[in-house]
């Protein structure tokens, strides 16, 4: 009888202890399943930086981005949130630690730098901004044939950040003109910029809003200098995203102008299309704009 007490004992014993592993491994189990539908809940983040020389508050740049996400979190299946980043520092730091998934970047040297760090990839530029151009307003009716002889005069350009500032000192590189042979100074906004060359503070005035100049124009002024064309509205996505959805992002935005709901997306942004960058055309601006 003993024996086969024993016996009973020890055949019980395993069986007694199987609930309690059971009842530890659940609660475990149920909080990774959370975690993993928590991250899955947050869905990609675009980050969106507008320029820092045109007038727009951040729900209004929200506002503008909104059914664009909404498309790509229809196409992606999963949510899309944006994230306003009015501040250029702030979208380099949030570019530095990989913080938005997806950037859409008025500045190209931002873009660029983004790009030339690794950490994004481009995937569409806006049409329509593929071909960003600055201009020197000047009151002298003749284009500036000798560049020498413009050492010493004044310019007056939009921040100093702006990416028409940026061109306008890779245009005066180009030149062969050393940093601080041209008298710089600055203004926040564009539209500023014809205010100093009309009453005579700088001898030119740097400038690539269409508006801008047709209004100089149009008052008699005159332009002595274009640059290069620069893409300025870039798409970029993070290089930490898969191969397969920086491809639906990018056949996405692409075929937006293509169906009736992604031109109605489009409208609420303002911009006709978004189009395929050029990895070639990239690469030179890169080192024309000295990032």
């Amino acid at each position: 009888m003993q024996d086969s007490s024993a016996c009973a004992t020890r055949s019980l014993t395993p069986r007694s202890k199987a609930p309690a592993r059971a009842a530890v491994r659940l609660p475990l189990l149920a909080a990774l399943l959370l975690a993993s539908a928590a991250t899955s809940a947050q869905g990609l983040v675009i980050g969106v930086t507008e320029g820092v020389t045109y007038r727009a508050t951040d729900p209004e740049i929200e506002a503008k981005f909104a059914p664009v996400a909404e498309a790509l979190s229809k196409s992606l299946k999963q949510p899309v949130s944006i994230k306003v980043l009015s501040a250029y520092n702030a979208s380099r730091a949030a570019m530095q630690a990989q913080q938005v998934d997806l950037v859409f970047l008025h500045p190209a040297h931002l873009a660029f730098e983004a790009t030339k760090s690794g950490r994004y990839k481009s995937v569409a530029w806006t049409a329509g901004y593929t071909d960003y151009k600055v201009s020197f307003l000047c009151k002298d009716a003749q284009p500036i044939s000798n560049w020498k002889e413009i050492a010493g005069k004044s310019l007056v350009t939009p921040d100093p950040d702006s990416i028409t500032s940026v061109i306008t000192r890779a245009m005066l590189r180009e030149q062969g003109l050393a940093e601080g042979a041209v008298k710089l100074s600055t203004t926040r906004y564009q539209d500023a910029v014809p205010f100093y060359v009309q009453n005579g503070f700088t001898t030119y005035g740097a400038t690539a809003s269409a508006g801008v100049i047709k209004a100089w124009k149009g008052s008699g002024g005159k332009t002595c200098a274009e640059s290069r064309a620069v893409p300025i509205k870039q798409w970029l996505a993070s290089s930490k995203l898969d191969a397969n959805t920086t491809a639906q992002v990018r056949e996405t935005l692409l075929e937006l102008s293509t169906t009736d709901a992604g031109k109605k997306a489009l409208s609420a942004t303002g911009y006709s299309a978004f189009v395929a960058p050029s990895a070639e055309l990239e690469k030179t601006l890169t080192v024309w704009l000295g990032v």
